[in-house]
């Protein structure tokens, strides 16, 4: 039979009846059971007719007795026949059976006794907690699949009831005295606060049901009125497509009835911002709804081999609506880590799914586990993430790839110092700054063709730089003693200074060179940080001192990049391994040494 060679149609009623007394029976051999259990769940899985025979004899009370049976192979089978009558039962039917196993305290008793028991979990049990999470999750797939009837006394007041809990306070007391007009038109700005695509204005309600407003009334002014509303005037509108369907108001509603505060200080919160950078709430409710059902496959017919269960489903009641109240806040974080705008609530969104997503593949084991990892998976570190994984992609990062950039860099070094003294030659208009005044004049310093001295002097303003040859000062590179950059030059340790522009800091510098038996000094200031750089590394190269500055680290990162892809424009495509081939043995001897001095004949 398990091999498809004979039909489980052929087992008769009283025998499948005799296997289920075996099942029932309280006082039966341990080996027995596992196997009445197995075979009554091949029944169930490939008979209808005698599934439905299967599931009035058994009953869920004593597949919970063998549940708590601390024998991992029943217990393994139980859950095996329990995921069988769960798969063969209707809709309607399976929902009234996983609510009364909830009751029953299985979801607890499988958390604390099967997840985290002493003894490792088996292949085939995951794969039937599996099961039992997808069909579990599965009962959201109608809500999934239902859009917003704006007809519905029942889901208007559920709307109503979710502006209500951001606003109500503000909103009577700024809604007390207003026409039916006016307080429309707060009721409006309330739901755009939220996140809806509302406009302000609204057709004039139907005469049956002019009586009232929003506020006092539910959405009957802009839901229950016969005539066609404007495009985007309708909040129950943004829930009209599927999925989320009713699912994403399901959330909505409690987030803000279970996390008030959470909720309250979301929606105030991006209502203080300005328009281009609030966050909002509804329309994030809604993809985020969606992006949940996409990573748990919700509606999706379950894997035969599947084993990727979430431990943290079995943590808690309400297991959906909890990640939805996590990953909501983890968006608005997001959201400000970002500092986006609306044009960017794609790119957020798709930050979301990667930190979501991330953080399920670890399985954290508790709700408040996997909050905690996922609130540390900050955008800066997605971008990390994705730059770390990118370079194992390229192989980058793969032993041969970093061998290959160690002997590359000094090569690319050396060039990088003559890119410096070249750019040393052509020389640099600097400022001169003085105590009494931020700006006095101009001079022009370059290093002379041959490296050996520095030439400088004054230039009048709006001059081009001067001739080399033609400038008075010289300073030969062999009296340099020190390069001082920062607070150590001397011309930035005077007070005046320090107080015109405490900027000067990061592009002072300062040659301490032999001028007879006294040390003096040539000052500089940097027009900008990167001729600071450039300078600081020119005159290091001519001391013989290693190039420290951040733009040499980006030069060299740039060269190597290039260098190694060029070098590995033949590989493309072909897996480079971890470690090098090894190296055969040598031969058992080495007579094979041809003499070219004996003649042929």
């Amino acid at each position: 039979m398990e091999h498809g060679v004979v039909s489980w149609e052929t087992l008769s009623i009283p025998f499948v009846r005799k296997v289920v007394c075996y099942v029932n029976m309280n006082l039966m051999d341990a080996s027995v059971q596992p196997l009445a259990l197995g075979l009554l769940e091949s029944v169930t899985l490939s008979s209808p007719a005698l599934g439905q025979l299967v599931k009035s004899e058994v009953p869920l009370d004593r597949l919970l007795v063998h549940l708590q049976v601390m024998n991992q192979q029943l217990q393994t089978k139980a859950m095996a026949l329990l995921t069988a009558l769960l798969q063969g039962a209707s809709p309607t039917e399976r929902k009234h059976m996983l609510d009364y196993l909830w009751q029953r305290n299985l979801r607890q008793f499988i958390y604390k006794n099967i997840i985290h028991s002493a003894a490792p979990l088996g292949d085939e049990m995951a794969h039937h907690l599996y099961v039992l999470q997808s069909l579990t999750l599965g009962l959201l797939e109608p809500r999934m699949r239902t859009p917003l009837d704006p007809y519905s006394q029942e889901q208007r007041e559920q709307l109503q009831a979710l502006r209500q809990a951001a606003f109500e306070p503000e909103g009577e007391s700024l809604g007390a005295g207003l026409n039916a007009d006016r307080r429309r038109s707060l009721c409006a700005r309330e739901f755009r606060k939220l996140g809806f695509s509302v406009s302000d204005r609204y057709p004039a309600p139907h005469p049956a049901s002019s009586q009232g407003c929003c506020c006092s009334r539910g959405l009957r002014p802009f839901l229950s009125s016969p005539f066609p509303l404007p495009q985007n005037s309708n909040p129950a509108q943004d829930l009209e497509h599927v999925p989320p369907g009713l699912l994403a108001l399901d959330n909505m509603l409690y987030f803000s009835r279970h996390a008030p505060s959470a909720y309250s200080r979301f929606v105030l919160e991006n209502s203080s911002r300005e328009d281009k950078h609030e966050c909002p709430f509804a329309r994030s409710s809604i993809q985020l709804t969606v992006l949940l059902c996409e990573l748990l496959r919700v509606g999706e017919p379950c894997s035969e081999t599947a084993q990727d269960f979430s431990p943290m489903f079995f943590g808690q009641d309400q297991s959906f609506h909890e990640l939805f109240c996590v990953s909501i806040q983890l968006l608005n974080k997001t959201w400000k880590e970002m500092r986006a705008t609306q044009e960017d609530f794609d790119k957020v969104m798709q930050v979301v799914r990667e930190q979501l997503a991330r953080t399920l593949a670890l399985k954290p084991s508790s709700l408040e586990l996997f909050r905690t990892k996922v609130n540390a998976l900050t955008y800066g570190e997605v971008l990390r993430l994705r730059q770390t994984e990118r370079l194992h992609q390229e192989g980058t990062l793969a032993p041969p790839i970093l061998e290959l950039r160690e002997k590359l860099k000094p090569e690319l070094m050396s060039l990088i110092r003559q890119q410096r003294l070249l750019r040393l030659c052509e020389g640099t208009l600097f400022r001169k700054i003085s105590s009494r005044r931020r700006q006095d004049k101009l001079w022009f310093c370059c290093l002379s063709p041959n490296h050996k001295v520095l030439q400088y002097g004054d230039v009048e303003d709006n001059a081009s730089p001067p001739a080399p040859e033609s400038l008075p000062e010289q300073l030969p590179v062999a009296d340099i003693r020190a390069l001082l950059t920062g607070k150590d030059c001397p011309h930035i340790r005077d007070k005046g200074s320090v107080k015109q522009n405490k900027d000067l800091y990061e592009l002072a510098f300062t040659i301490s060179y032999d001028h007879g038996e006294e040390e003096a000094y040539l000052n500089f200031i940097a027009p900008s940080k990167r001729e600071f750089h450039l300078w600081t590394d020119g005159l290091s190269t001519l001391l013989g001192s290693p190039m420290g500055s951040e733009q040499t680290r980006l030069d060299l990162e740039q060269l190597l990049t290039m260098e190694t892809k060029l070098r590995l424009l033949e590989l493309e495509n072909v897996p480079i391994p971890e470690q090098p081939p090894p190296i055969p043995p040598p031969p058992t001897n080495f007579n094979f040494c041809y003499d070219c001095s004996i003649a042929e004949p």
